[in-house]
């Protein structure tokens, strides 16, 4: 469930670059003067590539830096009806995935029994494989979305036999 609620919105990706512990690892990596450089794809600004279909990045320079300074500072707004990029369906399928692993859980724990324990363990660690950003992840939960059917069908197929078992 920790894996699925803290996922990384451009608030956090903002807060992380500019709490000070990102440009000390960069300074301490590297020698004189440094040049930073981000590829970013924001969601509401940025066209989708014709073939791919995902977004594509563009180069932007260390000026990005006053602006991830400034969309740190709206954390606040995550989750409310002022949350721009809430909108957008990357997070509106992070806020599903939430409640439907919620519900998940909930089907799994009234049939859980020592014969399905361990489909059980997999269905829920199904999480803790989605990762990455955009289109990545995307077809990180496509893969998950597999996985759990599969997990599922065997889950309830454990449970029969347990039920029938008893």
């Amino acid at each position: 469930m920790f894996k699925l609620m803290a996922y990384k919105d451009e608030y956090e990706v903002a807060r992380l670059y500019t709490d000070g512990r990102f440009e000390e690892k960069i300074r301490r990596q590297f020698e004189g003067d440094i040049r930073l450089e981000f590829n970013l794809a924001p969601p509401l600004l940025t066209p989708k590539d014709s073939k791919t279909g995902h977004l594509t990045k563009r180069p932007c320079g260390a000026w990005m830096m006053g602006g991830f300074r400034i969309l740190a500072k709206f954390k606040g707004l995550r989750g409310t009806k002022f949350d721009l990029f809430g909108y957008t369906e990357e997070r509106k399928t992070e806020r599903r995935l939430i409640r439907d692993y919620e519900a998940r859980l909930d089907q799994i724990l009234a049939s859980l029994n020592r014969g399905n324990h361990g489909i059980a363990v997999r269905i829920a660690s199904l999480p803790d494989h989605i990762r990455g950003y955009g289109h990545v992840k995307e077809a990180a939960i496509a893969q998950a979305r597999v996985e759990e059917q599969e997990l599922v069908s065997a889950f309830e197929g454990g449970h029969n036999r347990a039920v029938a078992a008893e």
